[in-house]
């Protein structure tokens, strides 16, 4: 008798669905969420926008959500407007659309890895060749490095993050124009962790002027502490809007969530203040493991990635078992944790000094 895995894809055969461990646990900073609840207003309003809008449920939603994607360009500026922002259900449901309209079979993707690791679990969905374009050994992307990788694979999109999940850095600004030079096809930014950068560091929302091929991602779950409302957006040109019009489900994002997703983005400041705090915490975070003798990888959001771990599977089970839940990330003495509340940060600051001093450290600091 044919089996269901008979019958599944072959590509798909053997793969593990994506997911980060869910334990219950006093102080869970694991998944980059904003540990900072919606303000008692903030809530208030969500409510009253999502009461106005359930008792005409029976209908549709607006299909092109054009209230919201208004809405969403007049947050981000840089002179965008309704024609240019693209909106669905969290930016992995953009990520996935980018690459049904311009990814699928006998295309290739390449992304710069370690980097946010869903893009090549839907670019194999999506039956798009993934290429692992390598980094350098600090993390870094060099640019002529990047070039020949691009120059060698012609790949149909290319995947850059700004700043970089796992490791929090930033984009070179030389990177990106090297890329967008050398880049055949698509070139998208992710910019999840955008509102946690530095001072001074440039979006790439300012290259899109003339940049048809470039592609700009964002999200509502990290510093609009949304994650659970699941809203991600673009900003590009309007022909890759109208594009992904082509292969978007109907009605794709719920009257609900666009309700709730408008009521928030009125509350912009407000969500937003939490930001400076986080970004305190982080700060402190890597002031702390550094002092710890950990090396940290600059970061430019709401995480810290630190190494030197002989062991970091061993680190990871210990911080558990003391109540504190940080990600493995897969890269081999390295783990990292996400920038929460001081209280958050203060437990595990005490349950890391008390691991790192019980285990060993390794000598070459990865």
């Amino acid at each position: 008798m044919t089996s269901i895995d008979d019958l599944l894809r072959p590509d798909l055969r053997g793969r593990s669905p994506y997911g980060a461990p869910q334990l219950d646990v006093p102080v869970k900073l694991n998944t980059n969420e904003n540990s900072h609840p919606l303000p008692d207003e903030v809530a208030a309003d969500i409510e009253k926008a999502l009461a106005s809008v359930v008792r005409g449920l029976n209908r549709y939603p607006d299909r092109d959500a054009a209230g919201l994607r208004a809405d969403l360009a007049a947050y981000l500026g840089h002179g965008l407007d309704v024609s240019r922002v693209w909106a669905a259900n969290g930016s992995n449901e953009i990520l996935q659309q980018l690459l049904q309209a311009f990814g699928g079979p006998g295309r290739v993707a390449l992304g710069f890895t370690p980097a946010y690791s869903m893009h090549p679990i839907i670019a194999a969905a999506t039956g798009t060749r993934w290429v692992d374009g390598r980094r350098e050994a600090d993390f870094d992307i060099d640019p002529a490095h990047a070039a020949a990788q691009i120059a060698e694979h012609r790949p149909d999109v290319v995947f850059l993050c700004s700043p970089n999940n796992p490791t929090g850095t930033a984009l070179r600004p030389d990177v990106l124009a090297v890329v967008l030079e050398a880049a055949p096809g698509l070139v998208v930014v992710d910019e999840a962790y955008a509102e946690f950068a530095r001072e001074g560091t440039k979006s790439a929302l300012t290259l899109l002027p003339g940049r048809e091929r470039l592609v700009v991602t964002r999200t509502m779950s990290k510093a609009f502490a949304f994650a659970g409302a699941r809203l991600g957006y673009l900003a590009a040109d309007p022909a890759v809007v109208d594009a992904l019009q082509l292969v978007r489900l109907p009605y794709h994002l719920s009257a609900l969530t666009q309700a709730a997703a408008r009521a928030a983005l009125a509350h912009a400041g407000v969500l937003l203040s939490t930001v400076d705090e986080i970004k305190r915490q982080r700060d402190r975070m890597v002031t702390a493991l550094t002092g710890l003798g950990l090396p940290v990888v600059p970061s430019d959001a709401n995480f810290v990635l630190f190494g030197g771990l002989a062991d970091s599977r061993a680190v990871w089970r210990s911080l558990v078992d003391r109540g504190v839940l940080i990600r493995d990330v897969g890269l081999d003495g390295w783990l990292r944790v996400t920038a929460g509340t001081a209280a958050e940060v203060d437990a595990f600051l005490t349950a890391i000094t008390a691991v790192v001093a019980a285990l060993p450290v390794s000598e070459s600091g990865a």
